[in-house]
């Protein structure tokens, strides 16, 4: 299924249906008098978070999304049909921007009741409601009031405990698939991961954490390189960071280097981020060269105040101790 996490939407509420301008006419009911009845409410446009989505595909190519109309009075004071309201589902964690202020409208975190975003228009009143003693036959009538229309952009942010950053090739996709069941694609060449991918992985008893793998982190991602604003804004919303260190030869430059460069993206993206907890997680160790160099690399990291693991999501080693780690530091974090 296509990832999509940013689209735009014009919505629009329902306009009011017309008032009716009518006079009775039934035999033996001379000067019958006035008898339009009022148009029905346009419907209104709701929102509401549907857990059985994880992406904004819906509105990829859906634009203009309109409620019903209200219809107009009848004769007989009959009042017109109310509009069918429109309810848009949204994942977890979309945010609603009003497109021409950029002003946040409503960030929809969490399923419950639909959000009323704009009211349907009200119906007109029909020229019954405007008799009186001296103006017994009143030859006009109200129109409804046209519905609001508003261009809206929508953004999902990804809800996650667990944020995997790192370099491309870091190793942050087969982790993910090694402790959970999410299976994305996995080869040796930068870029694989073009979307960010979630996993359930279970820890302690019964109890489980959300891991999100963030792709496209390289040098000047927060000004836009290799995609970066487009993935950066999914680790928001996480409380912890795995930050994977990778010393293998497929990966150019000093590690400890290549992790102060991710850190500074991520702190040029937004200054909140550099505040999150971070593990450090040297991957690969199945590789003999890598886990020479990991024990001294661990040592810097560790002297700069840092939970360090070695690991290897091929054989399994040190993941479990890892995931261990993990849970009780963000147990820790909640309870906080």
């Amino acid at each position: 299924m296509k990832f999509v996490d940013q689209v735009r939407i014009e919505v629009k509420a329902g306009d009011g249906g017309r008032g009716c301008v009518s006079f009775l006419r039934e035999k033996f009911v001379p000067r019958g008098g006035p008898d339009g009845g009022d148009g029905g409410d346009g419907g209104g446009v709701s929102f509401v978070v549907d857990g059985a989505l994880s992406t904004l595909l819906d509105y990829r190519y859906l634009h203009h999304c309109k409620a019903k109309n209200g219809a107009p009075g009848l004769g007989k004071t009959k009042h017109g049909k109310n509009g069918e309201s429109l309810l848009l589902r949204v994942p977890q964690g979309t945010l609603i921007y009003d497109e021409e202020t950029d002003e946040l409208l409503a960030d929809l975190t969490e399923p419950g009741e639909p959000l009323l975003f704009l009211p349907g228009g009200k119906g007109g009143r029909g020229n019954a409601r405007f008799a009186t003693s001296t103006n017994r036959a009143p030859r006009h009538a109200q129109p409804g009031i046209a519905g609001e229309v508003k261009s809206l952009r929508l953004e999902l942010k990804l809800l996650a405990d667990i944020g995997l950053v790192g370099l491309p090739n870091a190793g942050k996709s087969t982790l993910i698939s090694s402790l959970s069941a999410a299976k994305p694609k996995i080869a040796d060449y930068p870029f694989t991961t073009l979307v960010p991918n979630l996993g359930v992985v279970p820890y302690g008893a019964f109890k489980t954490m959300v891991m999100a793998d963030i792709p496209g982190l390289i040098l000047g991602a927060s000004e836009g390189q290799g995609l970066g604003t487009r993935f950066l804004r999914h680790v928001e919303r996480t409380d912890l960071f795995l930050h994977l260190v990778d010393t293998s030869s497929m990966q150019e430059g000093d590690p400890m280097a290549n992790f102060e460069m991710i850190n500074n993206e991520l702190k040029r993206y937004d200054d909140c981020l550099t505040g999150k907890p971070q593990i450090v997680v040297l991957t690969k160790i199945d590789v003999p060269e890598v886990r020479e160099l990991s024990v001294s690399l661990a040592e810097e990291f560790q002297a700069q105040g840092y939970q360090v693991f070695a690991v290897s999501a091929v054989t399994g080693e040190g993941l479990k101790k890892l995931v261990t780690a993990v849970g009780d530091e963000l147990d820790r974090l909640r309870e906080a």
